[in-house]
Formats: structure tokens, C-alpha cells, sequence
């Protein structure tokens, strides 16, 4: 059970309970309590720095601890290191395994790059791959790049080489096409391992199921889920936290009610995760009593609330009474013994966001500073809306240029949105340029937004370069819809018919929608009742053309 509330200090009632209301004084006092008892417990050792021996067992065993322990690639990047001291240092050759383990770290950390240059390196140094090596190559091709066709081939030549894929190949290649909502192909994966004589087990089915239920086909679902145990093939607890994630997003928290009451006849035991996602979709449906009820159920079940349970009451608390008093707790955190993390700060300035209380989202920030926790790519988009919102953007910008700022697309769409706003669009073109040589790809909402701000100045020459500049992408419905409402906007419709010419002749297909948009603006300005009237239907034989 929690500490009562009578061991909390009395400065968190001073500044917190006065200004929340009086029915949601013991939520606050739980969610303080229960802060505590997460920031009590002792972190995991880390792992040592060398291995006890120079040889591969030793350092392998070493980098999959690292892989394991380091947050945001840390891990990764230090088990690489790891493999480059037994390559340059020791001289000593690396085995499939630690280039397997290093590759693999890599690629979970969303490093297929690096990923990949180490399954070369591998291949350089003469070390010949086997089923686990090729199994993380599928991964970094299917799951990481999306280069199918690549994944394909990995497999193919496992085949025809001697290295058998296995069923975690086979599951790997199955959820990268899930993934990518390619899920009949992904079945037909599972046909292809079936015919092998390669049984899957419940990692091959919970990406399927996953697939499911983010489309909200949980009827299928549920239906592979009585397939699975019907073919014997026992549906792991990661399997059934799927379920009941997509469960509560439509709110059917009766069913997930009987899946957990059900677990033990069932043959699954409910984790932390469980209970997170359970908790988590409570809070969103304003069942926050519910929410903070659970966690005496997994206490008593031997469970320990995590940071994301924390987090996800701390959310849910947010939603049922003010984020204000949430401000005030994290402010009081030293006070309370809770180590507040950079997620719980950004959780509450996102809600100080949704009730427009700008200036406490900077001060939460300051305060943030002070206790030395290190700001991530989401803070400072949150913080940079806040400042842009309080018509303080030359110092978001300002912002924008410290050592600190860990930028993102959408810390740069909410700047150029908002000097958009203000009609500064060479401005907004060059955090355009910026983002690109820092790495950061530009997305569909990036390049529409510069290319409306330059339309509405009238600059539709800088409009249509940025328009070809975002083809180097492909090209984006986005993109073409905001050149052409402002061609449209701007009465340039010769300009209007070159572009669309020119479109179609490089092969790319523009949407239906799109089409009706032109015609109806040529025939607004009288080109249906002129000689002009072969443009009209210049354009709707093109449009013909594309069926």
C-alpha cells in the first residue's frame, strides 16, 4: 500500500491543495505518495566499463548489458565502442555474436546506418553472418528502411546459402510489414514459414494483431487470438497488451475487465505495461478514480508502478483538476523526495499548453533548468510554441540557436508556422535551409507552409521553387494542394496550367479533388465561355488519361 498522506510535507498542501479543488485533494496526495515510493527505489547498477576477459564471450556479454541499460543510443554507441576496443586495441577478431549484438543495439536505436555499416565491416573482416546476424540484417531493411524488396532478398539468400532463416526471421520480416500496413502480405509471410516447416509462435502473431488493432479491426483480432490458442500456440502477455491498448481506445474497459479477470484460467500473467495501458486509457476517458484504484491492484498483485505509470496518473490528474496543480507539485518535487523526470515536465506543460497558460510553461521551464534536468527535442517545441504564443518569437528563435536546443521537425514547423503567420516568408525559407544542413528532412506540413506564406506575399516565383524542391521527396498532396490554392488565390493561371503540365508529364498522379479545384477556377474566370475553352478541356482529358 502507499504511505499515508500524513508523512507528506505541508508546503505541497500550502501551494498544491489551495488552488485544486477540494474533491481532488486525496488524487493529489495519492499521486505525491506514490511519486515517492518510484523515486525510493534504487536504480540498476550500471554495467562495469570493461569485461572481466579479452575474449568475445566476455565483451559480447558486456555490449548486450550496455545495449540494454543506455537510453537514447547511449547503449548502442557504447557497445559499439566495445567492438571497435576488441577490433583496434586488442586486436583480437569479433565473432558473429558481437557484431550481431553491436548491429542489433544499433538498429533498435533507429541507427540502421550504423547498423548496416557494421554488418559490413563484418563481412570485411571475413567473419561469415549466421541465422541471428541475417535475422537483424531483415530487421534493419524491413523494420527500419522499409527496403522490402531488400528483406526479400536477405532471405532468399539464407535459403539458398545454408543458413536457415528461423521464426524470429520470419517474425521479423512479418512485423516490418505490419508495420507498414502491409498486413495480407505479412500473412502470406506466414504461410510462406508454415510451408517451411517453421512454426511461429507468439512474437510471428502479436504484430498481426497489432496491425489490427491500430486499423480498429479488433474483431479480427480477438478472432487471432482464439486461432492462436486453438493451433496451441499461447498468446504471450505482450500479445494481450495489445489488446488491451486497442480496447481502450474505444473505451470497452468491460472487456479488458474480463481479459484480466480471465488471465489466470487463460495462461498470461498482467505486467506493469498492462496495467499502464489499462490506466492510461481510464484517465483519457475521465475515469481517473478508476485509474488510481488500479494501482492497489497490481500492488497486491506483486507489480511495482513504474516512471510510465507515474506519468500516465500524472496525466490523468492533469485532465481531472488543472494542470496548475500539477505545475505546483513539480515545483515541490525536492520537497517531496519524487525525482521528476523530463517526460513528467514536458506531460504538464503540454497541458499547460491546452488551457493557454503560456508564461507558466516558460517558468516550468526555468524551473526545469534549475534542478539540471536535460531538456529534450519535445520540451523545447512545447516551450518554443509557448514563447511564439506570448508574440515572443525573436526569442524563441534566440532559443533556437543555444548549444542546449535538441531541435526536431516540429520544434521547426511551429517556427516557420509562425513567421508564416506573420508574412515573413524569406525568414521562414531559410529555417527551411537551416533544417536541411542539420539533418532534419522536412515533411509535407514544412514545405506547404513555406509555400503559403510565399502565395499570400505574392512571391510566386520563390513559391514554385520551393514546390520543385520538395519533389526531391516525392511528391506531396500537401505541397501541390498549397500551390495550387494560391496560384488560384493569386489569378495565376497560365502559370497554374504549365505546373500541372508538367506534373503529369514527369509522371507524378495529382488527386481528383485537386482537378475539380482547377477546372472550377478556369471556369470562374470565363475560360469555359471563351476561345480559351481548350484549356478547360486540356485539362479534363488529362485527367481522363489517369484511369
Amino acid at each position: 500500500m502507499l504511505p499515508p498522506s500524513r508523512h507528506l510535507p505541508s508546503l505541497v498542501q500550502l501551494r498544491s491543495l489551495s488552488s485544486t479543488p477540494l474533491r481532488d485533494h486525496h488524487l493529489l496526495l495519492r499521486f505525491a505518495a506514490l511519486a515517492k515510493v518510484v523515486s525510493d527505489r534504487p536504480p540498476p547498477p550500471p554495467p562495469p566499463p570493461r569485461p572481466r576477459s579479452p575474449h568475445p564471450y566476455d565483451y559480447n556479454r558486456l555490449m548486450s548489458e550496455h545495449a540494454a541499460s543506455g537510453g537514447a543510443g547511449a547503449g548502442a554507441y557504447r557497445a559499439l565502442h566495445l567492438l571497435d576496443e576488441m577490433r583496434r586495441l586488442l586486436r583480437r577478431r569479433p565473432d558473429a555474436a558481437c557484431f550481431t549484438t553491436a548491429a542489433a543495439a544499433l538498429s533498435s536505436a533507429s541507427k540502421p546506418g550504423a547498423a548496416l555499416a557494421v554488418l559490413e565491416t563484418m563481412a570485411a573482416d571475413g567473419v561469415a553472418p549466421d541465422t541471428a546476424a541475417c535475422t537483424v540484417l531483415v530487421g534493419v531493411y524491413a523494420c527500419r528502411l522499409r527496403w522490402f524488396d531488400a528483406a526479400y532478398e536477405v532471405v532468399r539468400w539464407m535459403s539458398a546459402n545454408g543458413v536457415a532463416p528461423d521464426v524470429v526471421t520470419y517474425s521479423t520480416l512479418i512485423s516490418g510489414l505490419c508495420s507498414a500496413g502491409r498486413v495480407a502480405e505479412a500473412l502470406g509471410v506466414l504461410d510462406l514459414m508454415l510451408e517451411e516447416g517453421c512454426h511461429p509462435n507468439a512474437h510471428t502473431y502479436t504484430p498481426i494483431m497489432h496491425a489490427y488493432c491500430v486499423s480498429g479491426r479488433i474483431n479480427e483480432a480477438n478472432e487471432l487470438l482464439e486461432t492462436m490458442i486453438a493451433a496451441g500456440f499461447a498468446p504471450s502477455t505482450a500479445t494481450y497488451n495489445v489488446l488491451v491498448e486497442a480496447l481502450c481506445k474505444v473505451g470497452a474497459f468491460k472487456e479488458v475487465d474480463v481479459l484480466l479477470e480471465e488471465s489466470s484460467a487463460k495462461g498470461w500473467t498482467p505486467d506493469t505495461i498492462t496495467y499502464s495501458s489499462y490506466m492510461d486509457g481510464l484517465c483519457k476517458a475521465g475515469q481517473v478514480d478508476k485509474s488510481f484504484a488500479l494501482v492497489d491492484k497490481m500492488l497486491s498483485n506483486g507489480l511495482c508502478p513504474n516512471e510510465i505509470t507515474l506519468n500516465v496518473l500524472l496525466d490523468g490528474f492533469c485532465r481531472r483538476s488543472t494542470a496548475w496543480a500539477a505545475k505546483c507539485l513539480l515545483e515541490c518535487s525536492a520537497e517531496l523526495g519524487w525525482h521528476a523526470n523530463v517526460v513528467n515536465y514536458n506531460t504538464v506543460m503540454r497541458r499547460l499548453c491546452n488551457e493557454r497558460r503560456w508564461l507558466a510553461v516558460v517558468k516550468l521551464f526555468t524551473d526545469m533548468f534549475k534542478k539540471g534536468i536535460a531538456p529534450n527535442s519535445w520540451t523545447f517545441s512545447i516551450v518554443v510554441h509557448s514563447l511564439c504564443k506570448l508574440g515572443k518569437l525573436r526569442k524563441a528563435l534566440c532559443l533556437l540557436g543555444s548549444e542546449d536546443f535538441v531541435a526536431d521537425i516540429v520544434t521547426y514547423n511551429t517556427l516557420i508556422r509562425h513567421l508564416s503567420f506573420l508574412g515573413k516568408a524569406d525568414e521562414a525559407y531559410l529555417l527551411l535551409h537551416e533544417m536541411i544542413e542539420k539533418g532534419i528532412a522536412p515533411n509535407d506540413i514544412t514545405y506547404s507552409l513555406v509555400i503559403d506564406c510565399f502565395c499570400r506575399e505574392e512571391e510566386f516565383l520563390a513559391a514554385l521553387g520551393c514546390f520543385y524542391q520538395s519533389l526531391e521527396d516525392g511528391l506531396s498532396q500537401c505541397a501541390v494542394s498549397s500551390i495550387v490554392q494560391g496560384l488560384i488565390a493569386g489569378g495565376k493561371l497560365r502559370e497554374l496550367q504549365t505546373l500541372i503540365g508538367w506534373i503529369l508529364g514527369q509522371g507524378f498522379i495529382i488527386d481528383v479533388c485537386m482537378f475539380q479545384e482547377v477546372i472550377t477556377a478556369f471556369c470562374k474566370k470565363g475560360y469555359c465561355r471563351g476561345i480559351e475553352m481548350y484549356k478547360v478541356c486540356h485539362i479534363l482529358e488529362r485527367m481522363l488519361n489517369l484511369k
